[in-house]
């Protein structure tokens, strides 16, 4: 960690004099430093406002460009280049990313909420558009011509009609060299109409290294002279808010094992040895008296708890008289709806690689945010955050607020008490136990319709806790013994988008009850944040009112649409499947194995999103198969409709694998879901087939295109359900014991 020790004087700018944006082999006093180390100094960040933060523009006529948002295998990284090279008249071939890093790389917030082409790309865009104006204006000088004579292609600009006769590289103009421009925002962008790149199937320019085994993942990381770490937690969190306490700890049980040692801090207990077996070895073997906390619900008392505590309500929306509708309505259908906490818990636990010294700290983690993690980090050392350096690299998935923080936090920890570097990767059952899980959510839903087939009133009322803004280690490290730690969490609410909105309905209320976080599990974004629950209510709610007109469910959809994108995606879905009209659950089969198809609607933000689910039932095993699914999106403009179309699948079948099978479980005591077989996820011979459809429209503006068709997976796989069978299932996951007593209790 030899590059933490630098003189912090020297500015960004400064660094750049002379030639170099990027400068191999650059150093400071004799200290030899990585190439992208040479734009930024320990303080960090570098200035948004100066367009050398964003791109670099090399004397071979390649650029790299600098963002920051993670590629967390979603294709990030590719559609973030395509936009860059897009604006810079380049090919893919000339054009690299630098790592997150943050020294080196701008701030522009957590990769969450599918927001890295929708928020991180216009920024990187109308960079990229100063730059080709920048070097357009050079050109204009060197060639002697008026700038809108000037055409650019691959990054060789050229005098128009006069090809190569008259050109020059942009790497003859200013490679290696800053620019020294503000990024004031008012450059020309290109139309869409003259998209070349843009809009485009590009491959993935991080899929080679990482399928011949060549891509560096936060696991493969090691260093010298490093130390091996396991944090030492029960098995399985307790009530949020009573942490994990040790109340004493043995020393003596792990004298046997060569070289481990324990490390405290606060509650923290953690474990350190030479080799890494020896510190899993020593963190299972360390005899630890941990305090009992307050009792948890546990799963069979989850809602009713829930549904019984005094809440803080929200009116999410109120349109209407909703009595006055419900009273004009020929049916109305309604119920209680049942969705459990679920995990993130990526295939490869949570890693991180911390070297901490007196003069600064180098955290290597797979965190979605490096400057929020820095932050935190500067808490967990007591260290000022310009002396805490972040460097991103790629775990194995992630889907939101992971364990990343903590293994980041557990190795900084350690490092700075033993004083060398620390690795630590979390265990199987820490990853499973102690995950800032999916809250667990409540749905009340109500509607009606006329006679007519039109919706006339809609009303859902959810129930849920908020989820935490710190993360364990953190928490547990910073408590002083005998003072109770006050709880760090942030409200959340039910998203209108997601319950209901995509109809025409004149009377319309939503509510949230947001429950207290103490006395539950520790929650967190998990990917598409609640519109799992949401779309398995709200639209097994619309399907029931499209039964009870007996209605095909498209047409009846179709008939309460009023935006021309969300029935462009149901119409895309449906095509895609050869959806056939006919009422639902009719006729109703008592052979062993039945076949149902379902629709639904969801989303997470501002795109759309439809799916159409084939299912089958065993109804003596109580098993379902999804066997084909068919996901429509409308992201506005796709930067690149093959990573979208990945997009699609992987939501697909991971909401499959949420809906069908995935659960906490917990007793009063603590979490018991503690690896595979207690918390079961779709294998890979049950992965249903998958046909994706993107809805392009290269006029408008992109938006998010990761989590945006997992709500309408779960909705039509739990309407599918009901057309096999007759029956209706009000809580997932839709597991074989719940399929059996479905069945048993149909009329």
């Amino acid at each position: 960690m030899t590059d933490i020790s630098c003189d912090t004087s020297f500015a960004r700018r400064d660094l750049l004099k002379g030639g170099g944006a990027l400068i191999v082999g650059f150093s400071l006093a004799g200290i030899p430093l990585p190439a992208s180390a040479a734009r930024g100094d320990m303080a960090g960040p570098p200035d948004p406002d100066a367009i050398d933060t964003w791109i670099a523009i090399h004397a071979d006529n390649t650029a790299t460009v600098y963002f920051g948002k993670c590629e967390l295998g979603q294709g990030n990284t590719t559609g973030m280049l395509q936009i860059a090279a897009e604006e810079l008249d380049l090919a893919m071939s000339q054009i690299s990313a630098a790592r997150l890093d943050t020294n080196v790389t701008p701030n522009q917030g957590a990769t969450s909420s599918s927001s890295s082409i929708e928020r991180g790309g216009p920024q990187l865009r109308a960079a990229a558009a100063e730059a080709r104006r920048a070097l357009l204006a050079l050109a204009s000088r060197r060639l002697g011509v008026q700038i809108n004579s000037l055409v650019v292609t691959d990054g060789v600009v050229s005098v128009d009609g006069e090809g190569s006769f008259r050109a020059v590289k942009y790497g003859d103009l200013i490679g290696d060299k800053p620019f020294n421009v503000k990024f004031t925002g008012t450059a020309p962008q290109k139309p869409s109409s003259r998209y070349k790149l843009v809009g485009t199937r590009v491959a993935r320019v991080d899929l080679p290294d990482k399928m011949s085994g060549r891509y560096e993942l936060v696991h493969h990381l090691r260093v010298p002279n490093m130390l091996h770490g396991r944090v030492v937690l029960p098995r399985g969190q307790r009530a949020f808010g009573a942490g994990a306490r040790p109340l004493a700890v043995d020393e003596a049980s792990i004298r046997h094992i060569p070289s481990a040692r324990i490390v405290r801090k606060g509650d923290f207990v953690g474990v350190v040895a030479d080799n890494e077996w020896d510190a899993v070895k020593a963190a299972q073997a360390l005899k630890v008296t941990w305090q009992e906390g307050p009792e948890l619900p546990g799963n069979a008392n989850l809602f009713t708890q829930m549904r019984g505590q005094k809440t803080t309500d929200t009116v999410i929306a109120n349109r209407g008289d909703i009595a006055k509708g419900f009273a004009g309505a020929a049916h109305v259908r309604s119920s209680a709806y049942f969705c459990p906490y679920q995990g993130h818990l990526p295939f490869g636990p949570n890693c991180a690689l911390a070297d901490v010294r007196a003069d600064g700290a180098l955290i290597r983690s797979s965190t979605q945010d490096v400057y929020n993690a820095r932050a935190m980090l500067a808490r967990v050392l007591d260290m000022p955050a310009e002396k805490v350096r972040v460097q991103y690299y790629e775990g194995s998935g992630t889907f939101g607020r992971s364990c990343y923080e903590d293994a980041a936090q557990a190795a900084a920890i350690m490092s700075q008490a033993v004083g060398r570097p620390v690795r630590v990767q979390y265990m199987r059952w820490d990853e499973h136990g102690w995950d800032n899980y999916g809250p667990a959510h409540l749905a009340e839903v109500r509607a009606g319709v006329n006679a007519e087939g039109k919706l006339i009133a809609y009303e859902y009322h959810g129930w849920q806790h908020g989820w935490t803004v710190t993360s364990t280690i953190q928490d547990i490290a910073l408590q002083k013994p005998g003072v109770e730690r006050a709880s760090g969490s942030a409200s959340i609410t039910v998203n209108p988008m997601s319950t209901g909105s995509m109809y025409v309905v004149p009377n319309r209320r939503v509510i949230s009850h947001a429950v207290p976080m103490e006395g539950y599990l520790r929650g967190a974004a998990l990917r598409s944040p609640l519109d799992l629950s949401f779309a398995f209510a709200s639209e097994q709610t619309i399907d029931e009112l499209a039964y009870a007109l007996k209605m095909d469910p498209l047409e009846f959809r179709r008939r309460n649409i009023g935006d021309k994108r969300w029935l462009g995606v149901l119409e895309a879905a449906a095509k895609a499947a050869d959806w056939k009209p006919r009422v639902m659950a009719s006729p109703r089969s008592s052979a062993e194995v039945v076949r149902g198809r379902g629709i639904g609607l969801g989303t997470h933000h501002v795109s759309y999103g439809a799916a159409v689910a084939d299912i089958e039932v065993n109804q003596r095993t109580g098993v379902i198969v999804a066997r084909h699914l068919y996901g429509a999106l409308d992201c506005g403009l796709a930067v690149n409709p093959a990573q979208v179309e990945s997009q699609i699948v992987g939501q697909m079948i991971q909401s499959a694998s949420r809906v069908l099978k995935e659960e906490v479980l917990f007793d009063k005591h603590g979490v018991t879901s503690l690896d595979w077989e207690s918390y079961p996820v779709m294998r890979f011979a049950e992965h249903p087939a998958v046909t994706p459809v993107v809805v392009q429209r290269i006029e408008e503006p992109a938006t998010g295109a990761g989590e945006e068709v997992m709500g309408a997976t779960v909705a039509a796989i739990a309407n599918a359900f009901f057309d096999a069978t007759g029956a209706r299932l009000r809580q997932y996951p839709m597991t074989p014991e719940r399929v059996l007593a479905a069945l048993a209790a149909r009329t």
